[in-house]
């Protein structure tokens, strides 16, 4: 894995995460994709001519590897752990690391373990059932300084999966305004 990625994720694993109603949001932009309640992917989108996704990690990971807060927010269990760079017209605009219980990857109509470099967000909003819950944001202390970040429980036909996500600097989030 690259070594600035690996920072990076580094960075997102230690967010200070905060209820969004007791964050101060540097722009209405950046409070906007924060609380995005759809698809991220599809935002993203909008804003290039061709999303891709470059796939560093995903593999199973152990209930034990998993900090506190991951397992109150998820089941006790083994999990698939997807950890991926979105990219806007080849830059990289976002890091994404997700959680996915063993429970969860059961009666699906996709098998997410087979996703690849097709972004989560659009399989899971694809899905009849989708809601998001448990939404958090902070700032992360990365190799390029602050960048914001956000984390979400997504449930797929009423199962939960945990995805974390930390705005590259380049990301369409820190524009001064907006391009839709």
């Amino acid at each position: 894995m690259n070594q600035m990625i690996a920072l990076y994720l580094s960075s997102l694993r230690q967010v200070e995460w905060q209820q969004p109603e007791n964050f101060i949001f540097p722009t209405h932009i950046a409070r906007e994709w924060l609380l995005e309640q759809g698809s991220l992917s599809r935002l993203l989108e909008t804003y290039c001519q061709q999303l891709n996704v470059d796939l560093f990690h995903n593999d199973q990971v152990e209930a034990n590897q998993l900090d506190s807060q991951e397992s109150l927010l998820l089941a006790n269990e083994p999990c698939l752990l997807r950890k991926v760079v979105l990219k806007g017209d080849g830059q990289p605009w976002l890091i994404g690391r997700t959680l996915i219980p063993e429970s969860s990857l059961t009666d699906q109509p996709h098998d997410l373990r087979q996703q690849g470099e097709i972004p989560l967000g659009l399989t899971v909003f694809s899905s009849q059932h989708v809601k998001r819950d448990a939404l958090q944001v902070g700032w992360a202390h990365t190799p390029n300084g602050l960048c914001l970040a956000r984390r979400s429980r997504l449930w797929m036909n009423h199962k939960p999966m945990l995805v974390a996500e930390l705005f590259l600097p380049d990301a369409p989030i820190y524009s001064k305004e907006r391009v839709k």
